[in-house]
């Protein structure tokens, strides 16, 4: 059964998954994220196995598989999909895990620890006495703050995912 037949069963309604995705995907983008990435995002989280082809997202969502390539390529250097090959063919699957939010999430981690080293060498260059070197100084304990909460953060999504939803 094609991931198409599968999403479009008895108990789903195909345009209202294609309403959800959409809808959330016009959400993703105004919070910043592309837009075709965004598509192939959504459609891969309302998809019942969160694995789709190539073949099926661009089926699926209208579009060309240069743009299906694009999208995939960008959400997997941002670990919001993985790619994977299907046994014994050449063929890739896209999937989207349930920790995607958590992946993605602490996968920012390195660009904070970046964006520290830059500031930090920032507040030494212009002096921390300076305006500019007391602005940098603020960011970089607002970045050193953020770092040390999302870290907290995520321990406490682990537990009360583990309550939620078992140990997987």
């Amino acid at each position: 059964m094609t991931e198409r037949a599968e999403s479009a069963g008895p108990e789903r309604d195909p345009e209202a998954v294609s309403k959800f995705v959409e809808g959330f995907a016009a959400q993703l983008v105004e919070a910043g994220m592309q837009r075709m990435p965004a598509r192939v995002f959504a459609a891969l989280l309302a998809s019942d196995s969160g694995s789709l082809t190539s073949a099926q997202l661009g089926e699926q969502l209208q579009v060309s598989p240069a743009a299906v390539s694009g999208a995939v390529r960008y959400l997997a250097q941002q670990h919001m999909v993985a790619r994977e090959r299907e046994p014994g063919s050449r063929r890739e699957r896209y999937r989207v895990h349930s920790n995607q939010w958590y992946e993605a999430l602490t996968n920012r981690e390195a660009v904070l620890k970046r964006w520290e080293a830059a500031l930090r060498e920032g507040v030494t260059s212009l002096g921390a006495e300076t305006p500019a070197g007391r602005r940098m100084a603020e960011t970089l304990a607002f970045f050193e703050f953020v770092d040390g909460e999302i870290a907290a953060m995520m321990e406490r999504w682990r537990v009360h995912r583990e309550k939620t939803f078992g140990a997987r």
